[in-house]
């Protein structure tokens, strides 16, 4: 249902800091070998070579379920690299996705034990992370109501934009742009190199015609330039609902003037408590990285 964004170097790069090896031997080419498990000095010294792990993972706190794919991905790359014969399996019980209270067990694990214990702090690691964003933009999601979009921003944990990204989607939100390649966004810094907003659009648009472009305006006046001057979408900055309330409406007078349509959306001083009035004032969509940047959701893996 969720398409998983590529992770294969992001995973190579979370084993081999834990295990303080190179990245490379997690990823395609690299030589299998058993000795990648000593890494793990304490498992391979007390778990013997030979022995098996049966167990369950799960959530210590009710949340949004996120990254078992990722998970089943860390286990998989693990066993690849150190040659296991029959590599260790992860099953999810639980959909991605699925909203899930204390206790209850969200995937088994079964497998050689040094494997397992090998692998099994970097797969927490990141159902732990996508799940607290999940479970927070899951939050947003409802409390915005259906015809508030709420979505994301370039505030991220870095190397995880893209699962960030995705854990929002898991979550119930809409993506924004996933770097500064793929959309234009005028911002103040720009209008002021450009001269203002009619020269940074013009400018932008003879660059880059085929990109959506958004004009970021914490003016009435603002707002009103950026649709004259052909903005797909106006992010209206750091305003109280008043003022946002008339800026939409601004916006929407003038894009009808003008025979197109223009999308809205509220930045800056956005919390889940101000939802409910937000979705009053007419505003498409809000942006907030307090999506992203959240505190994460406890599992354990717990042996049967």
């Amino acid at each position: 249902m969720y398409e998983l964004p590529s992770i294969t170097d992001t995973i190579a790069v979370a084993l081999a800091e834990d295990l303080g090896v190179e990245a490379s031997r997690f990823l395609a080419g690299a030589v299998p070998s058993p000795d990648v498990l000593t890494h793990d000095v304490t498992s391979s010294s007390v778990v013997g070579l030979d022995a098996q792990f049966s167990g369950v993972v799960v959530a210590r706190e009710a949340c949004t379920v996120c990254g078992l794919s990722v998970a089943a991905e860390v286990f998989e790359a693990l066993s690849r690299a150190a040659g296991i014969f029959e590599p260790v399996e992860f099953f999810p019980l639980v959909p991605e996705g699925a909203r899930v209270e204390p206790g209850c067990a969200v995937a088994e694990v079964d497998g050689l034990a040094a494997a397992v214990l090998c692998a099994e702090r970097t797969a927490l690691d990141f159902m732990m992370v996508l799940s607290g964003i999940a479970t927070q933009t899951a939050r947003w999601v409802a409390a915005a109501g259906p015809a508030l979009a709420v979505c994301d921003t370039r505030k991220t944990l870095p190397g995880l934009r893209a699962l960030s990204k995705y854990a929002v989607r898991v979550g119930g939100g809409t993506n924004h742009r996933d770097g500064l390649h793929d959309m234009v966004l005028v911002k103040d810094n720009h209008l002021a190199r450009a001269g203002g907003v009619a020269q940074a659009v013009a400018q932008a648009r003879a660059a880059h015609p085929d990109l959506v472009l958004e004009v970021e305006a914490d003016s009435l006046e603002q707002a009103r330039e950026a649709v004259r001057a052909g903005a797909d979408i106006v992010l209206l900055d750091n305003m109280d609902d008043e003022q946002l309330t008339r800026a939409v409406g601004v916006c929407r007078e003038e894009a009808s003037t003008h025979g197109r349509t223009v999308l809205t959306e509220a930045s800056g001083t956005i919390t889940l408590a101000r939802l409910a009035t937000l979705r009053h004032t007419g505003v498409d969509r809000v942006s907030a990285s307090a999506l992203t940047l959240t505190g994460v959701i406890d599992f354990g893996l717990d042996e049967r």
